[in-house]
């Protein structure tokens, strides 16, 4: 310990870069992703793509990973220490899938639904993105105050069910599915992933000990297989696409639209409000979780400046928050110091800025990395279990039912588009509800579970942790809250559009439900009465 306090910080060690590597690959996975969503799902063309949303992520990332460089440096010069870790950074894996398919993608249905052009639907869908990116930002830096209270209000098993409910459908399923569909390719990128991450296996370079991070070896291999199995192959009008976007992008401030669309926020704060929420209690954890590996950092400024990162994306942009990263006792363990965040930093930085992520996404087909993605969703899950007390297990599994009931309506709605619905000539209508309840698929309730589904979980799974520890008036008061929401419409209560289900805001728009909850309060504070008097 003494001959700690006698060394001093440098900016860069050369274990810093099998940090890097994996930080990187982590942070790059995430642009690819987002770039195959937005494109994909969103059709949003290559100018909001490049031009807007990845010079926004581009200066969140650098901001944040400078940030967190320079605050592991200077602690490590007022401690003398020569071996901190800086803090991990980037952009939130379940946020990405929250917003394309809770915010975006309706707010696009919906504009279909209307008779606007694709490319006005997808002009709108980034509005709402960046707006929910930037409340995020803004309720995440205010919240960084109160971290340390919103946690104690909340069940652990509630935050991290609800989390997992997202995970485990929207993050995880559809590459599972994914990676079947074209097994050649997925499958052994996956099976990297498992010896890595889970089996302690480590690559090493023939004839050294230089250890070879196992999510780069996924890529590489995913990316020799598809390329060998014709899951990827030459076509020189797609190259010249993926090449047209290089050229720097200069971030530009996105105000006149923030201003525009600021009832977005509102329509979709049930979504925003909770993705912060885990946002925060995830970053703080992550916090403890560094301080276990010796590193204390602060809280507040952490905090704030993971929010400030997403404020920056919002305002420049991007649609996607920030967060601190799972994972900083495995990059200490690594080696990595400070130089591995900067270096990060600039790196993606310099993709996103350049638009050569264009030419890494054509190079390496989202099946590649997808292994990568699928294995922070097992972990969310896995944690969801292992991080609570076993008889909380009930509650985690109420909690996650909603995010699987979320999950199963946008994939009813995706067949019945595919069936020709959906359409001005063809719209949704309550007269679908019928059939489906003939064949014992209950879609109401899906897409009743769909609205404010974060809030749901979270609400479900609380209520039943207090049920568990038979602090029934606690319970009580959850199910109290669960009726006020639904009584204004933020939770439970939608609407039909011509190609969509949406949230119907409105001073009792979800009566009933909203008589439900308030009726198994009625039964829980009897549950309460009936103890005591026992």
């Amino acid at each position: 310990m003494n001959r700690l306090k006698t060394n001093k910080p440098s900016w860069f060690v050369r274990s810093d870069l099998d940090g890097f590597f994996g930080l990187a690959l982590d942070n790059l996975i995430q642009i690819l992703v987002i770039v195959s969503l937005t494109q994909g799902v969103l059709q949003f063309p290559s100018e909001i793509v490049y031009g807007r949303v990845l010079p926004g992520a581009a200066l969140s990332l650098m901001l944040g990973n400078f940030y967190y460089s320079w605050q592991a440096y200077c602690l490590a010069q007022q401690e003398g220490r020569d071996d901190l870790t800086a803090l991990p950074y980037g952009i939130s894996t379940v946020t990405i899938f929250a917003y394309i398919f809770l915010v975006m993608l309706p707010v696009r249905l919906d504009a279909l639904s209307k008779g606007v052009s694709s490319e006005q639907a997808a002009e709108l869908a980034w509005q709402a993105g960046i707006v929910a990116s930037l409340g995020s930002g803004f309720l995440g830096l205010i919240g960084s105050w109160f971290a340390n209270h919103l946690r104690q209000f909340t069940p652990r098993a509630a935050l991290l069910s609800t989390l997992a409910g997202i995970a485990l459908t929207f993050v995880t399923m559809g590459f599972v599915l994914r990676t079947y569909a074209h097994p050649l390719v997925g499958i052994v990128p996956f099976g990297v992933i498992l010896l890595t991450y889970f089996g302690g296996f480590k690559f090493t370079l023939p004839g050294t000990r230089i250890i070879i991070p196992g999510g780069f070896v996924a890529v590489i291999l995913g990316v020799i297989l598809a390329w060998t199995t014709g899951l990827a192959h030459w076509d020189s009008k797609q190259f010249q696409q993926a090449i047209e976007p290089v050229g720097f992008h200069m971030p530009t401030l996105s105000i006149t639209q923030i201003w525009s669309s600021g009832e977005i926020f509102w329509n979709y704060l049930s979504i925003i409000l909770p993705m912060t929420l885990f946002n925060l209690v995830g970053s703080l954890q992550n916090l403890e979780s560094a301080d276990a590996a010796g590193d204390n950092y602060p809280t507040v400024s952490s905090l704030a400046v993971d929010g400030i990162g997403s404020i920056v994306a919002g305002l420049f942009g991007s649609c996607f928050p920030t967060t601190l990263y799972i994972g900083h006792p495995g990059w200490k363990a690594m080696g990595a110091r400070v130089g591995y965040s900067w270096l990060t930093g600039l790196v993606m930085g310099v993709l996103c800025l350049t638009g050569a992520v264009g030419i890494l996404n054509y190079l390496i087909p989202i099946d590649c990395g997808m292994s990568i993605v699928l294995w922070i969703g097992i972990v969310i899950v896995s944690q969801s279990f292992t991080a609570t007390k076993s008889e909380h297990a009930p509650a985690v599994v109420v909690g996650m039912l909603p995010g699987i009931a979320a999950w199963g309506a946008l994939i009813i709605k995706n067949a019945l588009h595919v069936a020709g619905l959906g359409t001005p000539e063809r719209p949704f209508s309550p007269n679908l509800i019928a059939p489906f309840e003939k064949l014992d698929t209950y879609i109401e309730g899906a897409f009743a579970l769909e609205q404010g589904v974060i809030f749901s979980a979270m609400i479900l799974a609380a209520m039943t942790v207090y049920i568990i520890e038979q602090k029934f008036s606690i319970a009580a008061i959850w199910a109290l809250v669960a009726a006020i929401l639904s009584w204004i419409g933020l939770l439970h209560s939608y609407q039909w559009t011509s190609a969509d289900t949406v949230i119907h805001l409105g001073w009792g728009s979800g009566a009933q439900w909203a008589i439900g909850y308030s009726l198994l309060a009625l039964l829980l504070l009897y549950a309460q009465w009936q103890s005591k008097a026992n």
